[in-house]
């Protein structure tokens, strides 16, 4: 497997806690303020923090419940108007992570069928594929976030033709209720072609 070289880099050398916390700003300077606020509000650990496209600024990080909704919490509070969208998950799904650390390997073969959701915000693509894997038994091929999408996320699903519209059905209604869904497809039988070019 490479590199996911247009996530931001996520550290390897921390250990997920219970509870990721992520806060996306329309502000790089103001970002950069947000992560020193949010690292001296609770003991967590940044996974990243960096700017992102098109002139975002997005920290995620890691800690015990508590801790993250406090860091989540002094970071909004302090993002003010620069805050885009934001995001506390209690137990995230285990393909996440490893997804977001590097990118997929390649799919060989006759896929059953395929789901995309695509988001407008990094925070909703994450909270919304959390939602699509713990929805149904679906494996995650890639999470794209912001980099060379103009700041939109997306992510790609996998596995039987129900499993992945159930998965992609209640993410994309995730990523709708906080109005940020920009698109959702499925796809029954793809053309065995596609799955070079997932």
């Amino acid at each position: 497997m490479e590199r996911n070289d247009h996530n931001p880099q996520v550290r390897t050398d921390v250990a997920v806690e219970p509870a990721i916390g992520l806060i996306e700003l329309g502000s790089v300077a103001r970002g950069v303020e947000v992560a020193d606020a949010v690292l001296w509000e609770a003991p967590v650990e940044m996974l990243f923090a960096a700017p992102v496209q098109p002139g975002k600024y997005v920290l995620l990080f890691t800690g015990g419940v508590q801790d993250v909704r406090a860091g989540v919490r002094r970071g909004v509070e302090l993002a003010g108007d620069d805050l885009l969208d934001q995001l506390l998950i209690p137990q995230l799904h285990e393909q996440v992570l490893p997804i977001l650390r590097r990118r997929g390997g390649r799919i060989n073969g006759q896929l059953d069928a395929v789901g995309v959701v695509e988001t407008t915000t990094v925070a909703a693509s994450i909270v919304a594929c959390d939602l699509a894997l713990k929805a149904a038994s679906v494996d995650l091929l890639d999470l794209r976030i912001a980099n060379g999408l103009g700041g939109k996320s997306f992510f790609t699903l996998t596995g039987e033709v129900s499993d992945v519209r159930s998965s992609v059905v209640a993410g994309a209604r995730c990523a709708a209720e906080r109005g940020h869904l920009a698109r959702e497809v499925v796809i029954a039988r793809p053309h065995p072609d596609l799955s070079q070019h997932l």
